[in-house]
């Protein structure tokens, strides 16, 4: 019977052979995927993969659209539990009396499914943000390094990315450096995602008003989430953390002071990216207390000595953000300008302004095949043939002579100019957003997750005064966007990364 069979399954032709095999392994990873619990298992960590991402909405495609909804809602809801807990300043216990062999070190890290990179800063007090240098535009962070002399860096907090071809200038949440603040879309008694440093060097991870983290003596922080280790204890007690595997950019600190920076690539062949608890452990292994991510996603990216040492997943290379934690040799010569000062409007960007997207749109026409019209031909009287004298050997103007057809193109078409994108609504800080990061995306993706009106630049540092809230122009604006979701007071929709 066996033989039989497949003796019939040979006399197919090979297109049918191969059409009868895939119609059977999806028959088979169908069933295994919708009918047993391990299949189960696999949609819930597709769909929470997804939902980190610019992407949320085709979560539905493993999960369906009611199981999409409920798992944000869960995501949502452990990430704002885990930011409650105020942070135990006293725990820190800076070893003063070791000697500094550097001030940073880099090393590689792997695990099953992931590489990037692990950066050990030894004194937290060289640590500053640094922000883009004019308006208008983010800033790599390989240039922010080479303009400002620092010796690394790492991508900070999130931003509105329309179509994950934001500029990078319409931050999420708050930015301060140097005590001052830059930027905040939310009053200053409102808490938001916070990851940054005191004066003394104290990594602050939670939901803090900018009122508290003035009172806190934090003096460079940016806004992105999730907070994953409070107070030494890890927050990621079951899963894997909920948001799938990603890109990753993340920041603890020990017990001793020493900071690390982790950066781990993403979405590509040689690296598909950490889950939340994978860093968490990383962590932990380290002896952290306090950790939590910044964006991630296509934002997710380490500079050490001018060079960029990590793989960022956007096809276009490194990409323009807001704000970055670079190290420094002299921190206190550092000087960071508000270019946000004096703005009531903010253009996030998108597709329309685009560099490297437009360049490639116009390489894409430019390679594509031009086509010639066939000429049609025109009706045309046809000319009577003279008579002439009956000749067996002269045949000449019987049949007569047809003109060419009149009014042929024989010129090549020209393609048809090509149509301005329109961009989408920009995404209130507060509806969520890439950090991608994520930054958003993402956590790391923070933001890494998936509108409004985009918040404005922040009023002078005066937390008590609410700052006036920024338009985006009308045409411009994103219903969803880059790198992850906005810290904001109120619930945090979970982060996409870019």
């Amino acid at each position: 019977m066996g033989t039989a069979i497949m003796d019939h399954f040979r006399s197919y032709s090979w297109l049918k052979r191969m059409l009868f095999v895939i119609a059977a392994l999806t028959f088979i990873s169908s069933s295994f995927l919708f009918l047993t619990p391990p299949g189960e298992n696999i949609r819930i960590f597709l769909a929470k993969t997804v939902i980190t991402t610019q992407h949320r909405d085709w979560a539905w495609i493993f999960v369906g659209a009611e199981r999409r909804d409920q798992l944000v809602l869960e995501v949502q809801n452990l990430t704002e539990i885990n930011s409650m807990e105020k942070q135990n300043l006293q725990a820190v216990k800076y070893n003063k009396d070791r000697s500094m062999e550097s001030l940073v070190k880099v090393e590689d890290i792997s695990g099953q499914f992931w590489k990037g990179k692990k950066m050990y800063v030894y004194d937290p007090r060289t640590i500053r943000v640094m922000v883009p240098a004019k308006q208008g535009e983010g800033e790599r962070i390989t240039s922010m390094v080479e303009r400002t002399g620092a010796v690394a860096g790492v991508n900070g907090g999130g931003f509105n990315d329309p179509d994950g071809l934001g500029n990078g200038f319409a931050p999420i949440g708050a930015i301060m450096s140097g005590g001052e603040i830059l930027y905040t879309d939310q009053e200053g008694s409102i808490p938001q995602h916070i990851v940054g440093f005191t004066k003394e060097g104290t990594l602050i991870i939670g939901k803090y008003s900018i009122n508290e983290l003035l009172k806190l003596n934090v003096t460079d922080a940016v806004s992105f989430y999730p907070r994953v280790i409070a107070n030494g204890k890890p927050l990621i007690t079951s899963g894997d953390g909920g948001w799938g595997r990603a890109p990753r950019t993340a920041v603890g600190q020990k017990a001793d002071g020493t900071v690390i920076f982790i950066v781990i690539d993403g979405r590509q062949t040689h690296s598909v990216g950490a889950t939340l608890k994978e860093v968490q452990d990383l962590f932990l292994a380290e002896g952290v207390i306090n950790a939590g991510f910044l964006d991630g996603g296509a934002s997710s990216e380490m500079v050490y000595n001018n060079e960029l040492i990590t793989k960022p997943s956007s096809r276009y290379g490194e990409r323009r953000l807001p704000s970055a934690f670079l190290v420094f040799d002299h921190p206190e010569e550092v000087k960071v300008e508000n270019v946000w000062k004096g703005l009531t409007t903010i253009d996030p960007g998108g597709a329309y302004d685009h560099p490297e997207f437009l360049k490639e749109q116009a390489e894409k026409k430019a390679k594509a095949p031009k086509t010639t019209p066939t000429p049609k031909p025109t009706a045309t009287a046809t000319p009577t043939p003279s008579v002439k004298p009956e000749s067996s050997s002269d045949t000449t103007g019987k049949n007569g002579a047809s003109n060419p057809p009149s009014g042929a193109n024989g010129g090549t078409a020209k393609p048809s100019p090509s149509v301005k994108p329109e961009t989408s609504p920009s995404a209130s800080p507060n509806a969520g957003n890439q950090q991608g990061n994520g930054s958003t995306n993402t956590g790391a993706g923070a933001g890494s997750a998936t509108g409004g009106t985009s918040s404005g630049a922040s009023a002078e540092p005066k937390p008590s005064t609410a700052p006036a809230n920024t338009t985006v122009p009308a045409g411009q604006q994103q219903g969803q966007s880059g790198t992850g979701n906005a810290p904001s007071g109120a619930p945090s929709p979970t982060p996409k990364a870019n």
